[in-house]
């Protein structure tokens, strides 16, 4: 096996194989660091590299531009098949865009703070939403002790894990707001631990990208699960709330996006809408 990356001749780290070997087309491997800024030039090189030369990723960094052959160019539309299915929902091609259009618009309205390595997920979530159902936060976060990298978002019914690892299918695993029992959160100066107790079990979620984050995310999820049993889930009313809530935080994030509100008017209000969940 060549331990060199392809683009910048360097030794490859076993961070740089962790999610699965970089792999190119050609038999060439690159390292994290050549792939996040191919990838932040392209974002379809993070779910779909083994689609993707050594030569097409000199030209995008030389020219700005991947330059591939017709007939593979034809099959790549935002990494889709003409028709999608999951085990919750069933989309044309032109449905899943309006989706993630949709879901990447809330994300920003919630200033998410997730990493590089998160959009594979990201483009998962039209596949597992429901077409009604909003994100109230979301984190980077994987299954405690693993490798796969992943995401933990919670929404009005429920808290999902998605994880992703390079060229493989993605693993979903759902925590309904009636099986939850609480959640609770342990510190640690390199990957806290977010933990979701339910009837049958606790599973615990490391966070590694943002331990502030990480924090934030479980105090806002332990306003809703951490109550007494009767309100352990989410009334209509409460659901109600929760999506005015989300609503108004859209617009907050338009009106900054426009330069109607300072960054400080900004957070100040997000606060005070996050404080009536």
């Amino acid at each position: 096996m060549n331990n060199h990356c392809g683009l910048c001749g360097k030794e490859l780290t076993s961070i740089d194989t962790m999610l699965g070997e970089n792999k190119l087309s050609d038999g060439n491997i690159i390292c994290n660091s050549c792939l996040e800024k191919a990838s932040a030039m392209n974002e379809e090189l993070l779910s779909d590299l083994h689609r993707f030369s050594l030569k097409d990723l000199e030209n995008l960094l030389h020219n700005g531009e991947i330059a591939q052959e017709k007939t593979v160019q034809e099959n790549i539309d935002e990494n889709l098949p003409s028709v999608a299915d999951s085990e919750h929902n069933v989309l044309s091609k032109d449905l899943y865009k309006k989706r993630l259009k949709e879901i990447k618009k809330q994300l920003e309205s919630l200033r998410a703070n997730l990493s590089l390595f998160t959009k594979g997920e990201i483009k998962e979530l039209p596949y597992i939403l429901d077409l009604d159902e909003k994100i109230l936060a979301i984190i980077d976060a994987q299954f405690a002790k693993t490798t796969d990298a992943g995401i933990l978002l919670v929404t009005p019914k429920r808290i999902i894990s998605v994880s992703k690892a390079m060229f493989s299918p993605a693993k979903v695993n759902e925590f309904l707001n009636d099986n939850i029992l609480e959640v609770s959160f342990v510190k640690n100066f390199v990957s806290p631990n977010i933990r979701i107790h339910t009837k049958e079990k606790t599973v615990e979620f490391e966070s590694f990208f943002n331990k502030d984050y990480a924090e934030d995310f479980y105090h806002f999820i332990s306003k809703i699960y951490n109550k007494e049993e009767a309100s352990k889930a989410l009334s209509p009313e409460q659901n109600t709330v929760s999506e005015s809530v989300l609503e108004q935080l859209e617009k907050l994030g338009q009106l900054r996006e426009n330069g109607i509100l300072t960054e400080e008017e900004f957070t100040s209000q997000k606060k005070k809408l996050l404080e009536k969940l």
